[in-house]
């Protein structure tokens, strides 16, 4: 989860009116998302449908021509005053200046800001109503109406780039079911939790990193990646965290496949290794690495100067499965961890990968 302001802490700032023929909508091609659930390997059985998840509405409704415009060619920037809007990007983005570093971080911090509800320090103040409050507060940013400086970066974002709300709703929903449980069946029950909390920031982050002109595949596949690569991501994160969420009294693994290595919550909390410990990581360390197998599927089909940092997720999570492996699967008392020198080491790869044309996967 992530770690950032709080929605309380936060100044009202007033709202700004949007003209309403500055919502128009670009017509978009339909393009139907597979129904087959997806089968992975070891103990686990299938994921949700993206049919379910209502994934193919959102490509829809982000699959906008590359010219970013209205069908009357009006642009869909908002009236904001220049230097407000110049103002909320630097507290977003730490004056980066690319158009899509701006986006991109301006949808991270968003996101942050939502986590900060549930696991924030005003955490113990969290009801359905703030929830509530907050998703109206999305709808106003969509419509042209922040709050404050962060909610106006984000506001400018959507209205530069093709963004649905839907997978910002789902964030959210995500939110609502970090209080409402901490316990996971199934791991249906887990990697729903998985697309509400990570899976969506992909569907977030394609309209602005864009589709490579030269990509041949459809572009449900491609979405279809990012959503797999933050599944894969959540996966590692909850793989690495296991002992601290112990700590919570959260358990984010399958009780299903818990039980099927002879395993239980009180396993975790006595924080020893067994053999059987080993056996079950195993499994959900060879899971989370087929999500970012499936990820690999959409990387190269980015636009070309947004492949670098999405190649890079994909290296350096997969190393932080490495690290729990050399770590002996303890991760009940150790925190696996990429250092620096790996992190470096990885940029070049990266970046070599990030120059291919699409197509290419790390097989």
């Amino acid at each position: 989860m992530f770690r950032t302001l709080s929605f309380t802490s936060t100044p009202f700032i007033g709202r700004v009116q949007v003209p309403e023929s500055m919502f128009t909508m670009a017509r978009a091609q339909v393009i139907a998302t597979p129904k087959i659930p997806v089968v992975f390997p070891g103990s686990t059985k299938q994921c949700i449908s993206n049919v379910d998840l209502g994934v193919h509405g959102v490509v829809q409704r982000q699959s906008w021509p590359n010219n970013l415009s209205t069908k009357e060619g009006k642009s869909r920037i908002p009236r904001f005053d220049p230097m407000f809007i110049d103002d909320a990007y630097d507290k977003c983005t730490l004056l980066m200046t690319k158009e899509r570093q701006k986006a991109i971080w301006a949808i991270y911090v968003w996101c942050r800001r939502t986590d900060e509800l549930v696991d924030g320090p005003n955490a113990d103040y969290m009801n359905s109503e703030v929830l509530e409050r907050w998703e109206e507060r999305l709808e106003d940013i969509f419509e042209g109406r922040p709050y404050d400086m962060l909610d106006a970066a984000l506001s400018d974002t959507v209205f530069n780039f093709p963004l649905d709300i839907k997978p910002f709703r789902d964030m959210i929903e995500g939110m609502r079911m970090d209080t409402r449980k901490s316990r996971y069946k199934s791991f249906q029950e887990l990697y729903l939790y998985c697309y509400y909390v990570a899976g969506t920031v992909g569907l977030m982050s394609v309209p602005v990193m864009g589709i490579s002109p030269e990509s041949s595949v459809p572009d449900h596949t491609i979405y279809t990646a990012a959503l797999y690569l933050g599944i894969g991501n959540q996966l590692t994160n909850i793989l690495r965290d296991v002992g601290e969420d112990a700590c919570r009294g959260r358990v984010y693994l399958p009780q299903e496949e818990l039980t099927q290595f002879g395993l239980s919550d009180k396993d975790i909390f006595s924080r020893k290794v067994t053999d059987a410990w080993r056996d079950f990581m195993k499994e959900q360390i060879v899971r989370a690495r087929f999500f970012f197998n499936l990820a690999e599927e959409g990387a190269s089909e980015l636009d070309k100067d947004s492949r670098w940092p999405v190649w890079s997720s994909l290296i350096l999570y997969r190393k932080i499965l490495d690290a729990i492996e050399e770590n002996d699967y303890d991760n009940l008392t150790k925190r696996a961890y990429v250092g620096r020198t790996k992190k470096l080491l990885t940029l070049p790869w990266a970046y070599s990968l990030a120059l291919s044309k699409p197509g290419l996967t790390l097989r």
